[in-house]
């Protein structure tokens, strides 16, 4: 038989789509539990620019505001004057940079859950823990010793060691969290009182993810498991015999040819979201919890500015815009390079924020920080940066790595001619992203500052 060539086609990937059918549409499925996924133009194969690269930082030649600290510190300033301390969704944090939530797949829990908020912790950061772990890992309240992918386990440890007056748990919370009662196991728990009482407790409304827009988390399970949570989730037998009739979306199907047993897709709901569902909901946390700040995290949609600007006049302490570079433990591959909007312009469409604009989305080195927070951004997160840095050194990675890049912080703003992450700005950037005219961010400023 002549074997067809198609040029100017991805011939390959069209191949193995016909040998293994739907579970080509995920990366393979040995890397599960084991790779940090997320956009880097080259997963899917369409090799785009990343637009926050591709600015570049431009100091000017004069520098008012270098000779106002000459003047206030009596000698020529340098890069170690840099002051980065922020204030980040109400928490006190020695540098522009919080830590992202890591989900419940294998890759983000494990034994790296605990040694990640320990360094967080002494670091002074605060903390997003999330999402759907209580209902994978458990919350660890019953256990004598809590597991170290719980989430009781992860608050125990940040709190034993962060310093006062610094950083701050974040719990985030979505459809499957909202079920099993997340955020009243923590606000009631004595664990967490410490940050209750000195007001370093948050909860975050998840309204989507950056690896995933509109999609809920997944994840890979085995048969023994997806039995048992078959009465709780929705599963998909994606990872098996490749034959048509192998979409059938139950537990027992068998297994490949070559005996490599069947795993299911697990889907989380992503939730339903209008402009009055996020209004009420930051509400209800505001009344539910009173003593908890409030932070909303926000998928690179479209209409990405209305809907943070709906969650500042709501009330929230913080928007976090995960740009489409975000990391995941498992997305389609089509979801990776090719759905919702890349970090820069998320934040070019936001324009100037009406609070704490927190950004999150393959951020792990002072360039891309300093951009972002240029384009309007408060701070920055670290994701799989931080995932990263803790599985090379379980003691002091996550340290040495946050020391390294406050130092490209402070060496970065002290070349535009500034000495804090607040006042760099839009024209420490090139190309200038043009000014997006908004009606209602002038008011959702105004009011927030009355409410306040």
């Amino acid at each position: 038989m002549t074997r067809l060539s198609a040029p100017g086609l991805p011939e390959e990937a069209i191949r193995e789509r016909a040998r293994i059918g739907r579970e080509a549409a995920f990366p393979p499925r040995a890397s599960y539990g084991k790779r940090l996924f997320g956009a880097a133009g080259e997963t899917a194969g369409q090799g785009r620019d990343d637009p926050l690269d591709t600015l570049r930082l431009v100091p000017p030649v004069f520098m008012p505001q270098r000779l106002e600290k000459l003047v206030e510190l009596g000698r020529e300033p340098v890069y170690q004057d840099v002051a980065l301390d922020t204030v980040i969704g109400g928490f006190r944090s020695p540098l522009p940079v919080y830590i992202t939530a890591f989900g419940s797949t294998r890759a983000a829990s494990g034994d790296l859950g605990v040694p990640l908020s320990r360094q967080a912790a002494r670091l002074g950061l605060p903390m997003v823990i999330g999402e759907n772990i209580v209902p994978v890992n458990g919350y660890g309240r019953l256990a004598q010793t809590p597991d170290s992918a719980s989430l009781l386990a992860r608050i125990c440890a940040y709190v034993e060691e962060v310093p006062e007056g610094h950083g701050g748990v974040v719990v985030q919370q979505c459809t499957e969290d909202a079920d099993a009662e997340v955020w009243n196991l923590v606000y009631s728990d004595p664990a967490a009182q410490p940050l209750v009482e000195t007001g370093r407790l948050a909860f975050e409304l998840k309204v989507g993810q950056g690896a995933k827009p509109g999609l809920g988390g997944m994840t890979v399970v085995d048969e023994a498991t997806a039995g048992q949570l078959m009465d709780h989730y929705q599963l998909d037998a994606v990872f098996g015999p490749g034959r048509p009739e192998a979409g059938a979306s139950e537990a027992g199907t068998g297994g490949d040819a070559d005996g490599t047993p069947v795993s299911y897709l697990r889907s989380s709901s992503p939730g339903t979201f209008t402009e009055e569902i996020l209004r009420q909901q930051v509400r209800l946390l505001r009344n539910n919890y009173p003593q908890a700040r409030v932070w909303v995290k926000l998928h690179p949609g479209r209409d990405v500015a209305e809907a943070a600007a709906v969650a500042w006049r709501a009330g929230a302490d913080a928007v976090t815009v995960d740009g489409a570079e975000g990391g995941t433990g498992w997305a389609p591959l089509a979801f990776l390079d090719g759905v919702g909007l890349p970090l820069a312009e998320c934040l070019r469409r936001i324009g100037a924020p009406a609070g704490d604009l927190l950004a999150s989305g393959r951020v792990w080195e002072g360039t891309r920080a300093v951009k972002a927070i240029a384009l309007g951004a408060t701070a920055v997160g670290l994701g799989r940066a931080a995932l990263l840095s803790v599985d090379e050194d379980a003691e002091c990675g996550l340290e040495r790595f946050v020391a390294c890049l406050a130092l490209e912080l402070r060496l970065l703003i002290s070349a535009l001619g500034k000495y804090s992450p607040g006042v760099v700005g839009r024209e420490d950037v090139w190309p200038t992203p043009e000014p997006v005219a908004h009606t209602g961010h002038d008011e959702e400023r105004s009011l927030r500052d009355e409410s306040v």
